[in-house]
């Protein structure tokens, strides 16, 4: 018989804890039409999300980004500096196959990825890859539309094939798309899903390529275990730990049917079916998704093996705040969520009115270290898998001063981020890794900015695109370092 001394949860970081960064392709590589790759969604949004293409501007800043095809083994080797076990980025699918449409892959693009996991193993890191993470291929957009045409499945997992096969045995994790749920947030259809912003009938059409990307998710966990039985497969949502605006209870009911939106995406992917609130959402705005019969079984019978999120801030919510946005929007059905729109009237959020008890970013985003804990116990507790979190960071302006940048903000930050997740570790949440995002500066997807920079590498290049590229570290390189060195134990910032 056990004490509670031998069954105590554990008071710190567990052993084997994954500790590295994130990046995505389309924000990063640049050299956007090497080697016969050709243009994504992403390469036609000139400064940020647009919801549809931009193909008349003067500067692109993802077609260069800060040149990471060119600097891999450079930046790598820095990753390896600050004792990185793990690195989470994307395949450009885009640099595989160009317009989507081909017969065989591009050689050329298969084998600057060989090239790059190689250099990565060879340092001692695992490598997660987001299989989708904003970047379709565009020439297939132009033909066929976004999502919402199921033909999307299958140029979706000859894709997936491909790149299986290729790096079975080196990618031990794999995400099937990134943020999925933000398939039904104006603008950012358009880069999740392909679909204008403007288009007819919109909500449909989010709805429709989410359910596309469902079964395309689950064909994908299937052949990934069939295929690499070593590796496992994830989800990735966005993730905001939301409050009421006051203690009146209607406020809180907006705020738990706000929560049931957020749940949508990972109730799919993770327990395998459709929630009974979605389907009355779907009957309530006159909404019908296609589906074959095939479809809902191969949903359940293919969950992922953990789920991962993105966490910056946190958000408010009430119904007060709803009244006043229904009567202010030419939107019937959109909703300000941040720097946002939503679809959905339960999706409303406060942006006019901020949480008074936490600080603000200059951009505006709460910082929230409390909420990433109340995030943590949150997605545990309902679906008792393990948890990965897949972003985190602090963007800011900042100038280079004598090779560095002595950002001791982003250390502060990131020690209260790292205390709450030791407390949800604590408490019992199965936490296995973190991934910083932007570890080296790069092109900000909501802004198209270098400026907002969440680095501890400082890269010189400016929002013009001009600059050297010349790699510095910035204060918090070393302190991420040491915190890695100690498996999370020393947080000091000496």
């Amino acid at each position: 018989m056990k004490n509670t001394k031998e069954i105590q949860a554990p008071k710190g970081f567990p052993k084997g804890f994954l500790w590295g960064g994130a990046t995505a392709a389309n924000q990063y590589e640049g050299a956007y039409l090497a080697d016969g790759k050709l243009p994504s969604v992403a390469d036609v949004q000139p400064h940020g999300i647009f919801g549809g293409p931009q193909e008349d501007q003067p500067f692109y800043p993802t077609h260069e980004a800060i040149d990471f095809y060119h600097h891999y083994k450079e930046d790598i080797a820095l990753f390896a500096e600050m004792g990185w076990n793990v690195y989470r980025t994307s395949i450009a699918w885009t640099r595989i196959y160009p317009t989507g449409e081909e017969e065989t892959p591009n050689e050329a693009g298969l084998q600057f990825y060989d090239a790059m996991f190689d250099e990565l193993i060879a340092k001692g890191m695992k490598i997660m890859i987001t299989i989708s993470h904003y970047e379709m291929p565009l020439a297939l957009v132009k033909k066929y539309g976004g999502w919402d045409n199921r033909k999307w499945i299958e140029f979706y997992m000859k894709f997936v094939r491909t790149i299986v096969d290729r790096y079975r045995g080196k990618v031990s994790y794999w995400l099937t798309f990134n943020e999925i749920g933000n398939n039904v947030n104006y603008p950012m259809m358009w880069m999740t899903a392909g679909i204008r912003a403007d288009s007819e009938n919109l909500e449909q059409k989010c709805f429709q390529a989410s359910h596309h990307q469902f079964v395309a998710s689950s064909l994908a966990t299937k052949y990934i275990h069939e295929t690499d039985p070593a590796a496992q497969v994830g989800s990735v949502i966005e993730y905001k730990t939301m409050y009421p605006i006051t203690c009146d209870p209607k406020d809180s009911i907006v705020v738990s049917k706000c929560k049931q939106k957020s749940y949508f995406y990972p109730d799919v992917q993770v327990r395998g079916e459709y929630p009974s609130y979605i389907w009355q959402y779907l009957e309530e705005h006159h909404i019908e998704i296609e589906y074959e019969e095939e479809d809902m079984r191969i949903i359940k019978e293919n969950p992922v093996d953990f789920l991962s999120f993105t966490y910056y801030r946190s958000r408010i919510a009430g119904k007060d705040y709803i009244e006043s946005v229904q009567k202010d929007t030419n939107k019937s059905d959109a909703l300000v969520d941040g720097d946002q729109l939503q679809i959905g009237r339960q999706d409303i959020v406060s942006t006019g009115q901020t949480n008074p008890y936490l600080k603000l970013t200059p951009s505006g985003w709460s910082i929230d270290p409390d909420g990433l804990y109340l995030a943590l116990t949150d997605l545990y507790d309902r679906y008792q898998v393990p948890i990965f979190i897949a972003e985190n960071g602090l963007g800011l302006k900042e100038e280079l001063v004598e090779g560095t940048v002595e950002d001791d903000y982003r250390i502060e930050f990131l020690t209260d981020h790292f205390t709450a997740m030791k407390e949800a570790i604590h408490n019992g949440v199965e936490l296995f890794g973190y991934t910083y995002w932007g570890p080296i500066d790069l092109v900000s997807n909501g802004t198209g900015q270098m400026s907002k920079r969440y680095g501890f590498i400082y890269v010189d290049r400016n929002d013009a695109g001009q600059g050297t590229n010349r790699r510095y570290k910035k204060k918090s390189f070393d302190w991420y370092k040491k915190v890695i060195a100690s498996n999370g134990e020393d947080l000091s910032n000496d």
